[in-house]
């Protein structure tokens, strides 16, 4: 990590090593400044800063200047930028898929598959603090083998709407308390191709982000309840992780989880150890939930499908959902916040160039 003092703040960067060799002992007789020079020239390539936003609320982080280079990157300076990432209702399919099912359809492959791929794999960097375009984002993921026209257009989209908020990012709260609140959900059925469901959740800490996912299911589901169930054991898995690692930072903290689902059918089988019928199939992901709701750890409740907050992370929404459900995540973007508090206190400590 390379850090640099001024007088109204301190940058800090996260530099990787690994493809850079250097004699430890000259190094080492080199001023902090001339590392410091050292590095940005000859590692600028392998390193993107995040901008940090800091005020007594807390602080924000974002990714606008990667957002900026891929807009540039794209040719996308002048286009016009929409409101959602994914279309609502829309389905990317397979190349192959289209042979067997679609042989009509007017959707060639890319000559040059590298352009997508290379895009993609700089969104995928975007979602670290963009957890709103992680659905798009993974469904465009899988058709990096063979993508075709229509893949490189929703590619292209996600970047318009990138473009609506560049500063947008991910809200740590100074007053967040030590409960962790998460929320799972799946879409049943959403693939087009094998007809797996999506799962996701998101967990909070107070108001702020911590933890967020959204992959399609390994096998394919035959209830709605069953998927939710093996959405819950994901999210139960995480917040596991994430009392462990919390109790270590903090021996004498009390963590509390709360979990909420939409679905009562999965509350019910994580409640009740007499739903041998439909559970044998699902014994594991029974046992692991139900033995952390028995020691205490986590608490079920359950939630309206209209509160979901991991509803961006799942499916394609309208423009007046999405934008509700991106405030309740706490995406912030100062560059469109005319106060916070009644006054602008943000120190903006991220610097692009050191001259």
């Amino acid at each position: 990590m390379v850090c640099s003092c001024e007088e109204n703040g301190s940058v800090c960067r996260w530099v990787g090593f690994s493809n850079i060799r250097a004699d430890g002992d000259s190094l080492s007789d080199m001023g902090s400044m001339h590392i410091q020079m050292f590095l940005v020239k000859y590692m600028r390539a392998w390193f993107y800063g995040a901008g940090i936003a800091r005020s007594s609320e807390g602080i924000v982080l974002n990714q606008r200047k990667f957002a900026l280079e891929l807009i540039l990157e794209t040719g996308l300076s002048a286009a016009k930028p929409i409101d959602t990432p994914l279309e609502q209702h829309l389905k990317l399919t397979s190349y192959e898929y289209d042979q067997k099912f679609l042989p009509d359809a007017k959707d060639d492959l890319l000559t040059d598959p590298s352009v997508f791929r290379r895009m993609v794999g700089r969104l995928l960097y975007l979602t670290m603090t963009r957890p709103d375009i992680s659905f798009t984002v993974q469904i465009l993921s899988q058709h990096m083998q063979t993508p075709k026209q229509s893949h490189l257009e929703a590619a292209l989209k996600v970047i318009r709407y990138v473009k609506k908020e560049l500063a947008l990012g991910l809200f740590m709260s100074a007053k967040s308390t030590k409960e962790l609140i998460a929320f799972c959900d799946l879409d049943l059925a959403s693939c087009a191709v094998n007809r797996k469901s999506v799962s996701g959740y998101c967990i909070k800490m107070g108001d702020s982000l911590l933890s967020w996912k959204s992959k399609k299911q390994n096998t394919i589901a035959r209830s709605s309840a069953e998927a939710e169930y093996r959405s819950m054991a994901g999210a139960v898995a995480e917040l596991v992780w994430l009392t462990g690692l919390l109790k270590k930072l903090d021996d004498e903290a009390k963590i509390s989880a709360l979990l909420y689902c939409d679905n009562k059918s999965a509350l019910q089988i994580a409640a009740n150890p007499m739903y041998h019928e439909r559970t044998k199939h699902i014994e594991i992901d029974c046992h692991f939930i139900r033995e952390k709701i028995q020691s205490g750890l986590i608490i079920t409740k359950y939630i309206p499908t209209g509160e979901q907050l991991v509803d961006v992370m799942m499916k394609g929404l309208g423009r007046l959902y999405h934008e509700k459900l991106l405030s309740k995540l706490c995406l912030k973007d100062i560059h469109k916040m005319p106060t916070w508090g009644g006054v602008l206190r943000f120190k903006l400590v991220y610097r692009r160039k050191l001259s």
